[in-house]
């Protein structure tokens, strides 16, 4: 499979007709209804047993889903059986139906459908007579979004941009990507090699559907994967095996032995991906608004070019290198005159549009160095669960050494301790991870909102219905 830019972005839309006989349209409907792959302008997918309810004065059975039969059924037929299921899907096709345009004995329908699928869709309805024609895109109409990461192999890393907001249809798609720099995230804070082995054999379990009552959940076992490989990448750094039990030795720092360095290095990592996090703001702003709106924008070039002076005299003063000062001092008016002027474009003018953009200028420098120091919490809490291993461990050592029955009381201890400190440190490194990846990552990525892509889907019912 070939890679290309467009993997970074939604998938793309194509604005369509749907054209069938009037006789052959209930055929065409469920052909779509069955792809799944066509949002319609108006698809009446809101309605479901309820409507059969309406429609067809059939008591309410709840939990029953809608089905279409692929041929015409008795709708007397079905009342009598109670297939609620069915007269759901007959009731959302009526409703369908009903909003089509009619010229004659033609009937046709418009929506948008991915491009990939058109070609397949087009074949599938062309054998009952009916067409798909690609339509220009409206001018002013945005398609609706749909994720690469839904529909491939990184699915259970959408639901954490999804979780968000819907990404604009000209935006980026930074599935993958913010799924990679979670699970990095995740791994530095919880970084225990023992502790990522637990995580893999439960994306293993996840994976083969055992549990049985998880197996809802099946589609996230490579979101687990991903986070047990860093997790004992990390703990393999850290030399934590189930804490610092000497089972493996330290390859680059022991947490609690080189904090400074692990805060040292949280930061810079912090502000690796801010800088990642502004190029894909001006990337967006210019597909949002074109070059100007890249340039001007906070979350875009101008930002870039204050945050970029802010990390260059920070740098310079930690490594007492005037160099980066000075070029720093010549970055900051540069970005801080770009921003100001779009916020001043924003604002009604005089004296009350200069003092807003001053404040929000002061937000944009603020706001840019507490970020980057948010990014200390990945070292705090990498100590944290450090600090706890070793009180674990020095707990279970100390009842060891007391002879039979306190061996057996450290067993207890070690194994009661441990299961909560995963637990815990489990749910605090997500959710921290979570935290930094929506407030300092994702808020400068996005500014706007995109509206999702909700196809028309109903599945065709396998048993004979009567016709």
């Amino acid at each position: 499979m070939t890679w290309s830019v467009e993997h970074l972005l939604p998938v793309r839309m194509r604005r369509v007709a749907l054209v069938a006989p009037s006789a052959a349209m209930r055929d065409t409907l469920v052909r779509i209804a069955d792809e799944g792959c066509v949002e319609l302008d108006r698809p009446g997918s809101g309605e479901s047993a309820g409507a059969a309810v309406a429609l067809w004065g059939l008591p309410s059975a709840p939990g029953s889903g809608a089905m279409l039969a692929p041929a015409t059924p008795d709708l007397d037929a079905l009342r009598r059986e109670r297939r609620e299921d069915l007269l759901a899907g007959e009731a959302q096709l009526a409703a369908i139906d009903r909003a089509a345009v009619r010229r004659g004995e033609v009937a046709a329908l418009a929506g948008w459908c991915p491009a990939t699928d058109v070609p397949r869709l087009a074949s599938r309805l062309a054998t009952v007579g009916a067409a798909l024609v690609v339509l220009p895109t409206p001018r002013g109409v945005e398609p609706p979004t749909l994720l690469r990461g839904s529909r491939g192999m990184v699915d259970s890393f959408a639901p954490l941009v999804t979780t968000y907001g819907t990404v604009p249809y000209r935006d980026v798609d930074p599935s993958w990507p913010s799924g990679v720099v979670f699970v990095v995230m995740f791994g530095v804070m919880f970084g225990d090699a023992g502790y990522g082995l637990l995580l893999l054999l439960l994306a293993l379990a996840l994976r083969g559907g055992f549990p049985p009552f998880l197996a809802r959940y099946r589609r996230v076992w490579p979101f687990l994967t991903g986070a047990g490989v860093a997790t004992v990448l990390a703990g393999i750094a850290y030399g934590e095996f189930f804490g610092p039990t000497g089972v493996l030795p330290v390859l680059w720092l022991d947490p609690l032995d080189s904090p400074e360095r692990l805060l040292t290095a949280s930061i810079v990592f912090g502000g690796l991906l801010l800088a990642l996090a502004y190029v894909a703001g001006t990337v967006n702003r210019w597909r949002e608004g074109g070059p100007v709106r890249a340039v001007y924008a906070s979350s875009g070039f101008a930002g870039f070019a204050v945050y970029l002076s802010l990390a260059f005299m920070g740098v310079g003063l930690y490594l007492d290198q005037r160099t980066y000062v000075v070029a720093g001092a010549v970055l900051a008016p540069l970005g801080l005159l770009l921003a100001g002027a779009g916020f001043l474009a924003a604002t009604p003018g005089g004296a009350a549009g200069v003092a807003e953009t001053g404040m929000r200028l002061f937000e944009v420098v603020v706001r840019a160095g507490t970020n980057t120091v948010s990014f200390a919490r990945l070292a705090a809490f990498g100590l944290t669960h450090a600090a706890l291993a070793h009180l674990i461990w020095q707990g279970t050592t100390g009842l060891a050494r007391q002879g039979p029955g306190p061996l057996v009381a450290a067993v207890v201890l070690f194994t009661v301790a441990t299961a909560a400190a995963f637990a815990l440190e489990a749910l605090i490194a997500g959710v921290q991870a979570l935290r930094l990846e929506f407030y300092e990552l994702f808020s400068r990525v996005f500014e706007a909102q995109g509206r999702p892509f909700r196809p028309w889907r109903v599945p065709l019912a396998d048993s004979e219905v009567t016709t």
